[in-house]
């Protein structure tokens, strides 16, 4: 498969490179060192044996490619691991090595370790992505835009408060990402530590601590909660992130041309029309949160595993759970310049807010008219000056004083200077700008 030009674009290249065959190596290598660290300070093995062990293996050079091709006879990548690091210890080590352990102690905790680094790096892409999003709000808490809803012109909202909404959004997948917790994974052949009856749950409180790892309550072997979390609260932050690059796209079409995104040299460029600025950053966000959302899918599926020992589900995990965390840190590579360097434009969100002629400020035009006409009147002459006002291009307001000008008992009623008001945009944003203030004190209450 052509990843590199499939796949690969959408990930995070520093994390690619993070999460390659020999890191997972390495993250394998740290478990089992780690173990026999735990298993001498307990007396299990003999002193000095972790540290031979460590002296022989820490700068071994392990097949990678043997290790890839011995995964079709044993299902997973830690028999022809372990086989191979027996391999290259001398006689009197070998029983020592992987002492206690299962193959998926190994891949588990393996895995846990690669992906430490990742939530921390997601972690400040999204702290990047808070601090940018609150200044867009500081600089267009008024800047007046339509609101859109069902793809139509609905009412007034400001583009502070747009942007308000996609921070606690990223800010609210943040926080759950956060409380996701990585255990280390110890159990032994049916998770019960056979044989180390003694010793098995303090080594597995020990190793956690070794590790950088949490301890769990118990051997998560078939209890996938773990994947479960890490994967849901990982599609929580592509939920966030897509969630802004839809709005962007949108917005940046031509006839609308309210924001875009920021520029640069053959960035959004077309391969057949030269005057083209494609939303390019917008496109990559979203196919990488696609991909991400069909990965969790595979994760919750798998949630349930048969007895002792996942019969394909524990299998399933490997490759989504790792292609999400290095997707969605793609993904919020992205976000981060978007909103960094996002080109906003007023003046158009100000000509596109007068596309119906002002027509979108029916609703509060009638609510000025409906104690003198009643509701449904009220209702019926604010739409069919909004349609005169959009087929004629004239302005709402004036359209509305001609028409209430026929009516002499209403012109002595309703004052014009309150008509017009209630047809300007600006004065129409309902809780828009306390929202601004609202999100700005809870967003930066952490």
């Amino acid at each position: 498969m052509p990843a590199m030009f499939t796949k690969y674009p959408f990930m995070s290249q520093s994390a690619l490179e993070a999460c390659d065959e020999t890191a997972m190596l390495k993250a394998m290598l740290a478990f089992e060192l780690a173990l026999a660290d735990v298993q001498e300070a307990s007396g299990a093995i003999p002193h000095g044996i972790s540290q031979q062990m460590r002296q022989h293996l820490a700068h071994a050079s392990f097949n990678a490619a043997d290790i890839a091709e011995g995964i079709a006879s044993g299902g997973n990548v830690a028999i022809p691991f372990v086989k191979q690091g027996r391999a290259l210890l001398p006689n009197e080590l070998k029983r020592y090595w992987h002492q206690g352990a299962t193959s998926q102690d190994v891949v588990d905790s393996a895995l846990m370790l690669l992906l430490k680094p990742r939530l921390t790096a997601l972690n400040e892409l999204l702290l990047r992505c808070r601090s940018a999003a609150l200044a867009l709000m500081d600089t267009h808490t008024d800047t007046v835009m339509v609101g859109r809803t069902l793809m139509q012109q609905a009412l007034p909202i400001t583009f502070g408060v747009k942007v308000a909404h996609w921070a606690v959004g990223l800010e609210q997948a943040r926080r759950r990402l956060f409380t996701v917790e990585l255990p280390v994974q110890f159990g032994g052949a049916v998770g019960v530590h056979s044989g180390w009856e003694a010793f098995g749950l303090n080594w597995m409180d020990t190793l956690a601590e070794r590790l950088g790892l949490v301890s769990p309550v118990l051997p998560w072997h078939t209890d996938r909660y773990p994947i479960h979390a890490l994967g849901t609260a990982l599609d929580a932050v592509a939920g966030a992130a897509e969630k802004i690059a839809l709005d962007v796209s949108l917005l940046t079409q031509t006839e609308v041309g309210e924001v875009a995104e920021p520029s640069a040299p053959g960035m959004g460029e077309s391969s057949s029309m030269p005057h083209k600025r494609n939303p390019v950053r917008c496109a990559m966000i979203r196919s990488a949160a696609r991909q991400v959302h069909g990965h969790t899918s595979v994760l919750v599926n798998a949630t349930a595993q048969p007895l002792e020992r996942g019969l394909g589900e524990w299998h399933a995990e490997w490759a989504p759970l790792i292609e999400t965390a290095l997707l969605v840190e793609g993904a919020l590579e992205q976000v981060a310049v978007l909103l960094d360097g996002l080109d906003v434009s007023p003046d158009n969100m100000q000509r596109n807010l007068s596309t119906t002629g002002g027509g979108i400020m029916a609703e509060p035009v009638a609510r000025l008219l409906t104690p003198h006409l009643g509701s449904d009147a009220a209702k019926t002459v604010s739409a069919a000056a909004a349609e005169t006002s959009r087929r004629e291009g004239r302005p709402y307001a004036d359209v509305l004083i001609d028409v209430l000008a026929e009516s002499p008992e209403l012109t002595n009623q309703i004052d014009t200077t309150a008509l017009r008001q209630a047809c300007d945009p600006a004065l129409y944003l309902g809780s828009s700008k306390r929202q601004v203030a609202r999100a700005r004190q809870w967003l930066v209450s952490e």
